[in-house]
């Protein structure tokens, strides 16, 4: 039984073409939230690309589409009242934010998967932020973080950088 769980999680997930809850799982599927988390781990454990994000989870090939999308990774800086307006500066700029990033001086590079296109998403993730009393990332490196930013084109990347520019949220070099 709990095999053929797994196999209708990777089902499930699949066929979403977006991020579905811990909690929509559990209720579909008839078991605590926690037998989900173990059982993505175990998936992710036998190989297969789930991500865990603030939206929930999927897998990676349901976001890599044949649609060619250009990177980039901007060095921000500022405190909590920052955040949003970061983030509302990318994704109203046509930026997708795929993740956080901090260089902790003991443990390293530490990153957490956000998966941000949209300002609903970002005022989402704001509420979850506030609501679950938790730090974010950048706590631990005197506000220093890296956001990798995905765009349909450089000059949308160029936008952004811009304008990050502009409300003084880019680390000076």
């Amino acid at each position: 039984m709990p095999q053929e769980r797994r196999q209708a999680i990777l089902e499930i997930l699949e066929k979403s073409a977006k991020p579905v809850k811990g909690g929509e799982l559990a209720e579909t599927l008839g078991v605590s939230r926690q037998v989900i988390v173990q059982d993505i781990a175990l998936l992710r454990a036998e190989g297969q690309s789930i991500v865990a994000t603030p939206q929930g989870y999927f897998l990676i090939k349901n976001y890599n589409n044949n649609e060619k999308r250009s990177l980039r990774v901007f060095a921000c800086q500022h405190d909590n009242k920052g955040i949003e307006e970061e983030l509302k500066i990318i994704v109203a700029n046509g930026g997708r934010v795929l993740d956080v990033m901090v260089d902790h001086p003991l443990y390293g590079e530490l990153k957490g998967n956000l998966m941000l296109e949209s300002i609903d998403e970002v005022e989402q993730f704001l509420k979850n932020l506030n609501k679950s009393g938790a730090e974010p990332l950048s706590v631990l490196t005197k506000g220093i973080h890296l956001h990798t930013v995905e765009a349909s084109s450089q000059v949308i990347l160029d936008n952004i950088q811009e304008e990050l520019k502009k409300a003084n949220l880019l680390v000076k070099s």
